[in-house]
């Protein structure tokens, strides 16, 4: 991630100027009390200490908000990018193989685990330069004043990041089941949301409420049970500081009073033992901060494992290729005909099943209507997929004309919780009203706009409650007629329609194709095929023309 390290540079940076004024306010602190102590000076002659702390605490307030800022920053900017290669990843998969996931799972990673990456970045990572870096000048002073001292300080030193390490890897596997814990948990109420009259039919609502009551109980107990693993690391690493400053405080007492004889004991005085003492614990306090940051790391790296997963392509596909491949030959499209799709050798292969489709090739020329026919499972709607982009074919080229969009029409048509203008705007934010209740005549909804009391404002729910089937079905085309889109793909568009609604539905269709847009549908219905310019069968995924009266004939009999 190169764009991030300016602001890693800065962090450490600004990190590490707020060290060297430490040391400097330390010094000078160590100096004026020295003068005023040991030399009886007055407050005038020791007015350039004075003033030289105060600038260095000035420069140290500033250095740790410039730090801040920079680790905020560069967290941000790790955020941005790590979402955009997860939408575009997603974009990659498409839904068909995105159905195996569940939205909510989806959706706790693109937040929550990428929100967990940021304190890794921003406070963990510049952290842990600084905090090898400024022990270590802390330590080349302290040796130069007093090299017992400094020996101490570099025994004791080691046993904090060992202490972290060990801790931190329980806390790290702790994480890990954490966040599987929050995807399994947000996917779980979300089942219950969704299927809440089900459950109450069948008696079952006060019996799922009990289960995501247990669910939301282990998850908390999951959450406990990480924090005092970071409580217990936090703590460990005091102990060891504070028992490491007290020896060097006892050593420069007994050095002071002349109890220690021993090595450089006999040359401490006032000056240089306050400022070992005030070093002290300065030298421990970056790895005491990063220690405390210590768990932004296990969070991280717990929900790095699941960001991966879905973000490496598995051995069996190399979808970003493949479909950088469609759109560069979308783009040069120059042979193929606008709004036209052409198919050239195009196999199709699921993970652990035989070849769904192919190898098949096919060319449809812009403002044709196209028929496709076959069995239930012979691969009406892949090959439908695979035109619209949803999938990658495992072999072969699809080109396809995407200017300026592709319309998508199946049995279970997008419904919102919203107005009937809002889910119409959908594919058209800027129309206005007339043209919305135009596209409605087109789709045959007259009627039921009339009869609506709040017209264009009518409330519609989630998968279109508020509306029949049929009435839902026609709703989606009337998306299509305000569509830009010339490319026009409907699977099975009247199944499970009675008889009335299919006639309103086929009307809109017949009308969809006499405006001059190219459709592919998959269908079972004569009338259907009947508008098409051509009928193509398919049957154990290979393609075959069929004349129209063979056509009409297999539908009769």
């Amino acid at each position: 991630m190169a764009d991030i390290r300016p602001w890693y540079r800065g962090a450490v940076g600004c990190g590490l100027l707020a060290g060297l004024a430490t040391l400097i306010q330390m010094g000078a602190l160590a100096w004026v009390v020295d003068r005023v102590v040991s030399s009886q000076a007055e407050l005038v002659e020791v007015a350039g200490g004075v003033a030289l702390m105060v600038a260095a605490i000035a420069v140290r307030a500033l250095a740790q908000w410039g730090q801040e800022v920079y680790g905020q920053a560069c967290g941000l900017q790790v955020k941005q990018q790590v979402r955009s290669r997860l939408l575009a990843r997603l974009q990659q998969l498409g839904p068909v193989r995105l159905a195996s996931r569940h939205s909510a799972g989806l959706a706790s990673q693109l937040v929550d685990q990428v929100e967990s990456l940021e304190g890794y970045y921003s406070r963990f990572l510049p952290q842990m330069i600084l905090a090898a870096l400024i022990p270590l000048i802390y330590l080349v002073v302290v040796f130069w004043l007093n090299w017992l001292a400094a020996i101490w300080l570099l025994i004791a030193a080691p046993l904090i990041p060992l202490f972290m390490a060990l801790i931190g890897m329980g806390a790290q596997r702790l994480n890990e089941a954490q966040f599987q814990a929050v995807t399994r948990l947000s996917g779980h109420f979300l089942d219950r949301v969704r299927g809440i009259t089900t459950l109450q039919l069948f008696g079952l609502a006060e019996r799922s409420v009990e289960e995501v009551s247990d669910v939301a109980h282990d998850y908390r107990r999951r959450s406990l049970k990480t924090l005092r693993v970071a409580f217990l690391s936090s703590a460990v690493l005091e102990f060891f500081a504070a028992v490491s400053v007290a020896v060097v405080a006892i050593y420069i007492g007994l050095g002071l009073l002349g109890y220690i004889q021993y090595g450089p004991a006999e040359q401490l005085d006032l000056f240089s033992g306050l400022f070992i003492l005030l070093l002290a614990p300065e030298f421990f306090q970056p790895l005491r901060t990063l220690s405390q940051h210590y768990h932004d790391r296990a969070s991280a790296l717990g929900a790095a494992q699941g960001l991966v997963a879905l973000l490496e392509p598995t051995a069996d596909e190399d979808i970003a290729s493949e479909r950088s491949s469609q759109e560069r030959d979308a783009g040069e499209g120059k042979a193929v005909v606008p709004g036209a799709v052409t198919l050239v050798d195009v196999e199709l292969r699921h993970a652990g099943r035989d070849r769904i489709l192919g190898p098949l090739s096919l060319h449809i020329a812009a403002g044709e209507v196209v028929a496709l026919i076959g069995p239930s499972g012979s691969g009406k709607s892949s090959l439908l997929q695979l035109v619209a982009g949803f999938i990658a074919p495992s072999a072969g080229t699809v080109r396809v004309k995407r200017d300026p969009a592709i319309a998508w029409l199946d049995q279970r048509p997008l419904i919102i919780q919203g107005t009937l203008a809002e889910n119409l705007r959908l594919v058209a934010p800027s129309a206005s009203d007339e043209a919305l209740r135009s596209a409605l005549t087109q789709a045959g909804l007259t009627p039921w706009l009339a009869s609506a009391p709040a017209g264009l404002d009518t409330p519609l729910g989630e998968r279109g409650i508020g509306l029949s089937g049929g009435e839902g079905q026609r709703l989606a085309l009337a998306r299509v007629f305000l569509s830009p889109a010339r490319l026009v793909l409907l699977d099975e568009p009247t199944a499970a329609l009675d008889p009335e609604t299919e006639r309103h539905v086929i009307a809109g269709l017949t009308r969809l194709a006499a405006s001059g847009r190219t459709l592919i549908v998959a269908t079972h219905h004569p009338a259907i095929m009947a508008m098409a310019g051509r009928v193509f069968a398919i049957e154990r995924g290979r393609l075959s023309r069929v004349e129209r009266s063979t056509s009409a004939r297999e539908m009769n009999s």
